[in-house]
């Protein structure tokens, strides 16, 4: 039996997960999409905390998804700032590295973080 989606989605998810964890100084960007939403969180997976969080619902801002998608990640790059962050490891969270995920990366990079 072929797996859905979300199966494919979760499995890529899990062994990416399985390279890649955060710390205080480089925490993890984990990114999530839904049909109309995105998000996108600073975790330090040391002591299991968020440190900054933003999303296309938090920021009120119009245009179309791709555009929206920019605008998260320059607030996320914001927050990263004011808590002193300048690196992080970017987790798609199984999401394929094209269209928002890519300009929510985009953006953050344009805000001045670096990974």
């Amino acid at each position: 039996m072929a797996l859905t989606k979300e199966q494919k989605r979760q499995r890529i998810k899990r062994r990416v997960r399985g390279k890649i964890t955060g710390s205080s100084e480089r925490p993890r960007l984990s990114v999530y999409k839904s049909n109309k939403e995105i998000y996108a969180q600073l975790i330090d997976d040391k002591e299991g905390r968020t440190l900054a969080a933003a999303s296309s619902r938090a920021l009120n801002v119009s245009g179309t998804k791709t555009e929206i998608s920019t605008e998260v990640g320059k607030a996320i790059a914001e927050k990263a700032k004011a808590a002193g962050i300048e690196n992080v490891v970017f987790d798609r969270n199984g999401f394929v590295y094209h269209g928002r995920v890519k300009a929510l990366a985009d953006g953050a990079r344009e805000g001045g973080l670096k990974f």
